[in-house]
């Protein structure tokens, strides 16, 4: 069973239950959690060094915002940091996030483990996760609403913006063009890197080779 696990979670509620359930089922393992992505970057980062590296993170996706200054804003870019860093380390992701484009991406290209929606069977989910991952295998576990959504791409659930970006994109308007008009209607994503990062993460949730491709795929499945 895994040896050292950290916990990246920002709701004081949720963070003791998981740490509970973890310290109550793995009594073997050294558990160790935070509030804050930048933190828990510090901790694996830390442990390297040390020579004794975390073996399993379970992480949340969303974080709320308060008065610390932070360089990760969630979830996904801790795990995409981790992979570069320690690529074979466990990842569990614990959300309550079931965006289409998000579940692709995590699963499909940073390969985590595990995929747990946060609701009333959670905490079981999540043990059986781990033992499933420690013992078993290959293929991410996934929730059954996070496997309905994996498995069809027409009930995929996209932000306002990747709904906009597409409709922008359809009727021939530039990334510039789209980020004006994004700021206009007091969206976040509005600089031109960050709507390229999001039109490549449309394209590859989509399977698409390029932007028309894309435009060709959203049209058929009737969502723009």
């Amino acid at each position: 069973m895994f040896k050292k696990i950290l916990v990246v979670e920002d709701y004081d509620s949720i963070n003791v239950g998981i740490v509970q359930a973890l310290t109550d089922n793995i009594p073997q393992a050294e558990i160790y959690s935070t509030k804050y992505c930048d933190d828990a970057w510090l901790k694996i980062q830390g442990a390297i060094k040390n020579n004794a590296p975390f073996d399993l993170i379970i992480s949340d996706l969303s974080f709320q915002e308060d008065y610390r200054d932070t360089k990760l804003k969630g979830g996904a870019d801790l795990i995409a940091l981790v992979r570069q860093e320690q690529p074979e380390l466990k990842i569990i992701v614990y959300s309550i996030e079931n965006r289409y484009i998000e579940v692709t991406d995590l699963i499909d290209h940073l390969k985590v483990n595990a995929y747990i929606s946060k609701g009333r069977n959670s905490i079981k989910e999540l043990l059986a996760a781990i033992t499933y991952i420690k013992e078993e295998g290959t293929l991410p576990y996934l929730s059954p609403d996070i496997k309905e959504v994996k498995d069809n791409p027409t009930s995929l659930i996209l932000q306002d913006e990747d709904l906009t970006i597409l409709r922008l994109l359809s009727e021939g308007h530039s990334q510039s063009d789209i980020g004006t008009k994004l700021k206009e209607a007091d969206h976040t994503i509005t600089s031109t890197s960050s709507i390229e990062k999001r039109i490549s993460k449309l394209k590859a949730s989509f399977n698409a080779k390029n932007t028309i491709h894309l435009i060709s795929i959203v049209k058929d499945l009737g969502i723009i």
